[in-house]
This record gives C-alpha cells, structure tokens and sequence, in this order.
C-alpha cells in the first residue's frame, strides 16, 4: 500500500515547488532566487514537508537537499505554443537514485496531446507503485477545445481524472471559487489534493485563498513563486503553516 507519511505534516502538506525555470524560462528570477542553493536553504529552514525540484538541480545540488524530494519526471518549454504536450525527462529509477520520495508528471487534460501524457503517465505509476514511491499528477486543462467549458467544470475534470488514473495526490490550479474547489475535491474521491501557489499575489488575497483550500479540505499546497519571490520567505511561510495547521 502507498503510504503518504513521508509528505505529510499532521495530516496535512507545505511543498515548495521550484521546477518553474525549464516551463517559465528565467522571468521568475531575480539574481537571489535564481540560485538554487537558496531556494533549499528556505526549503530547510522553514521546513517543507518536501521540495519539487526537475533531475537537473536534483542532480547537481543533491548534497543541499536536506527535506524530503518529489522529483519532476516530464516538462516543456513555454516557448512552443499551440496544445502543449509535456514528454517525460527522467525515470522512476533515476528519481530513486536521487532520493526521490515521490515523483510528480504533468497532464494537459483537453490538449490534443493529452493521449501521449495519460500514457507516460500509466507507465510511470506502475513503476512508482512497485517501488511503493507515490505519484503527484499535476492536472491542468489546456487547449483550444476547452474553451467553452467553466471553470467549475475543469476543476472537478482535473480532480476526476487524478482519480480514475492512479494518482496518489493531484495537483491542480484553483479558480478561486469556495464551492467549486469543495465540488473538485469531492470529485477526487480518496486521492488527495493540493493546490498550486501559482503567480505571486498580493499577499491578503493568497492567505484568504489557502483559507479557502484548507477548508474545502484539500492537502495543502505546492507553492513556489509567492514563497521565493517575497522579500521575506520565512515570514510570509510561517503565516501560511499558522493556516494549515490551525
């Protein structure tokens, strides 16, 4: 059986993502946050039930690493555009060399690539699961024939599908809709969820929104840019765990 211990904190769950640089380029970085060694010194001193991190700086700064790592296994570019496809970098049996105690893929549900995806995807959890590594689906709805769908709709489908395809944790993007996220988590079943940070918000309005996500009952959260971004990282953290383990 799949065992969440590791990633968990009472319950509940603070991941610090940072594979933002291979989908964003460097436009999320300034000459302090660009270096990795930082972002897992926050990782470290606050700490995160784990880090998210592509095998690159896995790789090259596994000596700094010291909370548990989910390591990323697919990515892509934002400089191609049209349906995104997002093809698999690394394996199951390179992020157990690295110390990986989850691994994470990112499924475009609505992409006309959305096939190729679900089958990395299949692939990887077999794997994973024999190794009893839990599996984080990030689920986001993309492509042009999404475009009349709601909001409301998406969410629960990204949920729904985390499901229904093995996933121990799903990842999904929160339309800021109390009653939609308690609709999507429902959808969920008994896979848990959490939400994105996702750009850097004003800092009122993210904590009323992680108020929010706790109480429809989610995990907790995957955040990076409203960590690493703040001029005062461990602040703005502590506020947030205040929120999660109330």
């Amino acid at each position: 059986m799949i065992k969440l211990n590791k990633l968990l904190t009472k319950g509940k769950a603070l991941f610090l993502a940072y594979d933002q640089g291979l989908e964003h380029g460097s436009a999320d970085f300034n000459d302090k946050n660009i270096n990795p060694e930082y972002i897992l010194e926050i990782a470290k001193k606050e700490k995160y039930n784990a880090v998210i991190l592509q095998k690159g700086i896995a790789e090259k700064y596994k000596d700094k690493i010291s909370v548990p790592l989910i390591l990323k296994l697919n990515g892509k570019t934002d400089l191609v555009k049209g349906d995104p496809i997002s093809r698999q970098l690394c394996t199951v049996e390179e992020a157990i060399k690295l110390g990986a105690v989850a691994v994470g893929y990112t499924i475009y549900i609505g992409s006309q690539h959305e096939n190729i995806m679900l089958k990395e995807f299949e692939d990887i959890q077999r794997k994973a699961h024999k190794k009893l590594l839990p599996v984080i689906a990030w689920i986001y709805p993309r492509g042009k024939s999404i475009k009349k769908k709601s909001g409301k709709e998406l969410m629960a489908y990204c949920a729904r599908t985390g499901l229904e395809i093995g996933a121990d944790i799903i990842k999904i993007k929160y339309n800021g809709n109390l009653n939609d996220l308690k609709w999507a988590v429902k959808s969920a079943g008994k896979t848990k969820v959490v939400i994105a940070g996702g750009i850097k918000k004003n800092e009122k309005i993210l904590l009323k929104q992680i108020k929010e996500i706790i109480d429809s009952k989610c995990l907790g959260l995957a955040i990076g840019r409203n960590i690493w971004q703040n001029k005062e990282p461990a602040k703005i953290t502590k506020k947030i765990k205040k929120i999660i383990w109330k």
